[in-house]
């Protein structure tokens, strides 16, 4: 259930001041506070995200002239996954803010067309495809690509995005290549970095989930070029963790049954997997040297780093 929001000039102040001394409520930011949330099942980060959204939950009542959330805020609002949590609320205004304006909220002054606007857990917000344009363009492209893969699994319209951008001057190359980069098929931040690194390194462009059939069943591999002999996958290694995914988990048994598939693909595709896991974000050059080894020397051959890729950190 979400967090009671309490606004400070909507109360006494001796009301706030007992309210915080007895741990019932806690300030999120300038004038606002909320009841405080239980401990989310997600952990830290699903902690901060919870906060993030209410911060956006108060600033609408706060703000008292037309306003929408975008960017990253909106990207939240919407469930999309980010890659890395913003450093404030983001939000579209009509009208340029005070210099007192508080350092907490990133404004973007910029009309907002009626085709671009909607409601988002209740606010306020850009469309979905107004949203992936701002962060496409905005926004580093490693994090731009994850929002914009899981916007497509949401329904997000391509084209429409695509029109959005190529009005654009500023970050429009960018954008319109983390669009063109974008595949519904990833099904977490850590796919989507995943294949990022392999465009970064200049690799052909790989399928997601890549369906293969063994002795066990059939099983879908997180990204693979099946015309080169390359299958690749991120390991959550959260499963291996005791009590991680709940009391009824067995990370041992987990093990087990992964290794048992690991190996029934090998048998049946002639090919060893490629594995990553979260500790190898600290060492991208590395992952793509794994990556390109496994491929024939032309491929390697013809590799070039694009320009418009950053370096995923």
């Amino acid at each position: 259930m979400p967090s009671e929001i309490v606004i400070a000039r909507e109360s006494l102040p001796s009301d706030l001041r007992q309210a915080c001394r007895a741990g019932e409520i806690e300030r999120i930011r300038r004038g606002a506070y909320r009841s405080v949330p239980d401990a989310p099942d997600g952990g830290r980060r699903s902690a901060a995200r919870d906060l993030q959204i209410d911060r956006a939950r108060a600033l609408d009542r706060q703000l008292r002239a037309g306003h929408w959330f975008s960017h990253a805020t909106a990207a939240m609002l919407h469930g999309l996954p980010l890659w890395r949590l913003p450093s404030g609320t983001h939000v579209l205004q009509t009208y340029r803010a005070s210099s007192r304006a508080a350092q907490d909220v990133h404004r973007h002054v910029t009309p907002v067309p009626p085709g671009e606007r909607t409601e988002a857990l209740g606010l306020p917000s850009t469309t979905l495809e107004r949203t992936v344009a701002d962060c496409a363009t905005a926004m580093p492209p490693l994090d731009g690509l994850v929002i914009a893969d899981a916007a497509l699994a949401r329904g997000l319209d391509r084209s429409a995005t695509r029109a959005l951008i190529g009005a654009r001057t500023r970050g429009r190359r960018r954008g319109l290549l983390v669009l063109e980069l974008a595949d519904r098929g990833a099904e977490s931040p850590w796919e989507s970095w995943l294949r990022y690194v392999a465009h970064w390194a200049g690799l052909p462009r790989p399928r997601t989930q890549v369906p293969v059939a063994t002795r066990l069943g059939r099983f879908r591999v997180d990204v693979g070029w099946p015309e080169h002999a390359v299958l690749a996958e991120f390991d959550g290694l959260v499963k291996y963790r005791t009590g991680a995914l709940g009391g009824d988990h067995d990370p041992d048994r987990a093990r087990i049954e992964e290794k048992r598939r690991a190996d029934a693909i090998t048998e049946a595709t002639g090919i060893q997997l490629l594995r990553v896991t979260s500790k190898d974000a600290y060492d991208p050059h590395a992952v793509a040297d794994r990556l390109l080894a496994r491929f024939p020397a032309a491929v390697r051959g013809t590799a070039r780093r694009n320009p418009l890729l950053s370096r995923p950190r």
